[in-house]
């Protein structure tokens, strides 16, 4: 039986084999395919898991999860696996686990972008999620982050200079702060990411841009902008391979309702827009999102705020061309950005703006964290500033934080809660979908050969059968499709043999309703006479695209 270790991260090689394991292990729950190629060609494994038994995945309601799209975020992809391990070992004996594979189907891509997640595991190189180079096809000239002492790290640089913006902290003397406006005649420093400095001109130390500077959560086709408005997005929407593919899979199965893209590192649960205030969003939908989000901070402890609002680099800027927004937008999917893990608040820093934060927090706060790291990491998180010869600057001190595995992913020991709070936190958010059954289907002799029949379909779910206001406005969702079959030499006196019944509504709209009596609007009746001379047998298919799809069959017997 698999064992996933849940105390490091995983290489590519060695999560396809888990993969794959936990495939054979469980033929009758899981399904692995590969749904296209990265850039550098490698395998982009979707896992498919349902209890086939009861139905197959494209004929049942589902639910969409990747992870690790940013190559650093390295812990999306490990969380997705925590839950594809729950739902695999947990069927039979699991309660809730078992009547979700039942009912639902799961579609979990854990390593979104594996050719960056591959750069980011193995060597010391930050780059923001593509390897291809991009905007341009070499390096410009200025500082590129390298590991320049060979420790197998890239740190922090400080430099002494009188006009520097940084001086040491009084209070811990690891610890850098800002310069007052009105400060002189002290120690002064200027702080750089630890690298080399291409064609460096002994004077002027400029910044390079990433040559690998694709983000490709910013080339998903909705509101998508070029590199001059907004960096990072890609020649086109959907000009990356990897994206590509999830745009034409997800798109392809109409029967996604809910969607979680893991990220790090802020500890939030993300939901559109990031492009519009709430004030244009649909009620209800924005209702819906909430509550949803609401279960999530009883689940995880992550607060749920809208991007726009509460998660923008920039006051004037907003962020375009992402998965969660593409996919509510477009496909009206209930979508949610997941930051998992939150160093910061582990510190005691909890009420704070995730992005300002980083622009400026009072000092106390960094002492939080130092404290933090050497309580909880034996101090192993911050790397104390040491002298180094830099072949370019001259003498300078490397050290601060290792950021891969303290700000950015948890450090190894605190990786299996960050995941398993979160997999209740999807397997919470799956329940909330709509289900399809068939409530009642018999058959009534009239006389004769004549024989009245009826169907009663129902939404079990919380969410209508449409899945969101946002997809009925789209038409993203086609109505429930009745079919009706009839045995040799019967005939349909009465009603259609194919029809369609619109939707059924869920729960979900009944959470603004109060004190008033809730309507049935979640059933539909359905209707026939039939004429069967020789009896039969008569069958029944509804198809929901988004709510599954449910069969019958029943006697005509006299």
């Amino acid at each position: 039986m698999p064992r996933v270790d849940y105390a490091r991260y995983y290489l590519y090689d060695e999560l396809v084999e888990t993969l794959h394991a936990f495939a054979e292990e469980y033929p009758q729950l899981a399904r692995l395919s590969s749904i296209g190629k990265s850039y550098e060609g490698r395998d982009l494994w979707l896992m498919t898991i349902t209890n086939s038994a009861a139905g197959a995945a494209d004929e049942k309601p589902a639910y969409w999860l990747d992870g690790n799209i940013h190559a650093t975020e390295v812990t999306g992809s490990m969380a997705a696996l925590h839950v594809i391990d729950r739902l695999l070992t947990g069927y039979g004996t699991d309660e809730q686990v078992t009547h979700l594979l039942d009912r639902f189907a799961f579609y979990i891509l854990p390593r979104f972008n594996p050719d960056g997640a591959e750069r980011a595991l193995t060597r010391p190189q930050y780059l923001r999620s593509s390897v291809r180079p991009y905007p341009y096809a070499d390096e410009r000239d200025g500082l590129y982050p390298e590991d320049i002492d060979g420790d197998g790290r890239i740190l922090q640089m400080r430099i002494q200079d009188p006009n520097g913006p940084w001086k040491i902290s009084d209070k811990d003397p690891r610890l850098m702060v800002r310069r007052r406006p009105d400060e002189f005649g002290g120690t002064y420093y200027r702080i750089y990411t630890e690298g080399l400095i291409r064609n460096f001109d002994g004077v002027n130390v400029k910044i390079a841009p990433p040559f690998m500077g694709l983000d490709i959560n910013r080339n998903f086709p909705f509101e998508w902008e070029p590199e001059a408005q907004q960096k990072g997005a890609g020649p086109y929407p959907t000009s990356e391979p990897e994206v590509r593919a999830v745009v034409q899979f997800i798109t392809e199965h109409p029967n996604i309702f809910g969607a979680v893209t893991y990220h790090t590192y802020s500890g939030a649960i993300l939901r559109p827009y990031g492009t519009v205030s709430d004030d244009v969003f649909d009620v209800h939908d924005l209702r819906v999102f909430k509550l949803i989000g609401q279960r999530g901070t009883e689940l995880t402890g992550y607060p749920c705020v809208s991007v726009y609002h509460g998660f923008r680099y920039h006051p004037k800027q907003t962020i375009k061309g992402v998965f969660d927004d593409w996919a509510y937008d477009q496909l009206g999917i209930f979508a949610y950005t997941v930051e998992l893990w939150d160093m910061i608040g582990e510190a005691g820093i909890k009420e704070r703006e995730f992005i300002e934060w980083f622009k400026d927090h009072p000092e106390e706060d960094d002492l939080k964290l130092l404290r933090w790291n050497d309580e909880h990491l034996n101090g192993e998180g911050f790397v104390n500033w040491r002298p180094f010869d830099h072949p370019q600057l001259g003498k300078v001190e490397i050290g601060g934080w290792y950021t891969m595995y303290t700000f950015r992913n948890p450090p190894h020991t605190f990786l299996e809660e960050t995941c398993r709070k979160n997999t209740e936190f999807i397997l919470a958010h799956a329940a909330t979908g709509p289900r399809l059954a068939l409530r009642e289907f018999w058959a009534r002799h009239l006389g004769e050969d004549l024989f009245y029949v009826r169907a009663v379909l129902v939404n079990e779910g919380f969410l209508p059968t449409y899945g969101s206001n946002k997809a009925k406005e789209r038409q993203a969702v086609r109505p429930i499709e009745v079919t009706l079959t009839l045995p040799d030499g019967a005939e349909l006196e009465l009603g259609e043999r194919q029809q369609e019944v619109g939707q059924l509504e869920g729960r979900s709209n009944k959470i603004d309703l109060w004190n008033v009596d809730f309507p049935t609007d979640n059933v539909r009746m359905v209707e026939w006479l039939v004429r069967a001379p020789k009896g039969g047998r008569v069958g029944i298919s509804a198809i929901a695209p988004r709510a599954g799809t449910v069969r019958g069959e029943v006697a005509l017997e006299r």
